[in-house]
């Protein structure tokens, strides 16, 4: 929205959304309360251990495998719908979203490492969007400026996310997923803020142990990449840069600026995970070349 605003002043046009900086829009209830699940999620952050002190590169100018690294791939439209047909497989349910199958494949991939421990866990979290869920509350709140978001997450085996199927995961993905996608749920989460204020809270996905792998896979698919001019022209490519020192990781997939179904999909992870995409999923994930970039401008 900002930039969308941004490109639309700097070619002196109206704005078609003006942003809406009204934090009443998310003020408590007065009854409070909020669900088990809630606390499941979230954790206030005077309770995680302070971080390790950053690892130094080898002496051979080698990163370390668990030093982190950002990455930009794309997938081909081909691929994302065969990844969702995949996740769709003799499923009598809900049908898969290209998301759901896309956060599956790479919870598995992650997990797919030989050194890993079966009985060790993979964590992955979704970031969800919380204003459709309160657009009861009126169209200003699609307009809000600041996020509106939650970060529900699964944990399983690395073991059984090596051995079970796409469409496994990708069940697992949807389950965790319904904790998170209702109005309630975000009324509750603003509830569990204000209940431990000035206590800060983040999401547990942040807070696994040492020695489990975990991930945060969030959606740019509804950014506007195309609207996006400054007076120059429209953009042939966009993309996102998240590094920051956690040690869970951080994916962002984003739709093509030339609407072809190709996603953009930005990636930052340990070196060792990295690895695992590059060599596990080589047939998915294409690294971002300059035949590439000059094909979106054909």
């Amino acid at each position: 929205m900002f930039l969308v605003s941004w490109a639309e002043t700097a070619q002196s046009k109206p704005l078609s959304r003006p942003p809406s900086f009204r934090r009443s829009l998310l003020l408590p209830r007065l009854s409070g309360g909020y669900h088990q699940s809630v606390d499941d999620m979230y954790v206030n952050v005077s309770s995680i251990p302070p971080p390790p002190e950053n690892q130094t590169q080898d002496n051979d100018d080698r990163l370390p495998a668990a030093a982190a690294m950002s990455r930009i791939y794309y997938i081909k439209a081909d691929q994302v719908n065969e990844l969702q047909a995949q996740a769709n497989v003799d499923n009598s349910e809900t049908r898969r979203t290209k998301m759901e199958a896309f956060c599956a494949f790479i919870w598995k991939t992650i997990a797919s490492g030989e050194d890993s421990a079966g009985d060790n866990h993979c964590r992955l979290g979704v970031v969800v969007d919380g204003r459709n869920r309160l657009i009861d509350d009126g169209d200003e709140i699609e307009s809000y400026f600041g996020n509106v978001l939650s970060i529900p997450f699964g944990e399983k085996k690395i073991a059984e996310l090596i051995g079970k199927p796409l469409k496994w995961a990708a069940r697992e993905v949807h389950a965790f997923l319904q904790a998170a996608v209702t109005r309630e749920h975000f009324l509750g989460l603003i509830d569990w803020v204000e209940e431990r204020r000035p206590e800060k809270g983040v999401s547990r996905i942040y807070a696994a142990a040492e020695e489990e792998a975990a991930v945060v896979v969030s959606s740019g698919q509804r950014f506007p990449v195309r609207e996006m001019d400054y007076g120059w022209g429209n953009p042939a490519f966009g993309s996102y840069h998240f590094p920051w020192g956690g040690k869970s990781g951080y994916v962002m997939p984003m739709p093509s600026p030339n609407g072809n179904g190709d996603w953009i999909v930005y990636i930052h992870l340990m070196k060792a995970q990295l690895d695992l995409i590059e060599s596990n999923a080589a047939r998915v994930f294409n690294p971002i070349t300059r035949d590439y970039l000059l094909s979106l401008t054909n």
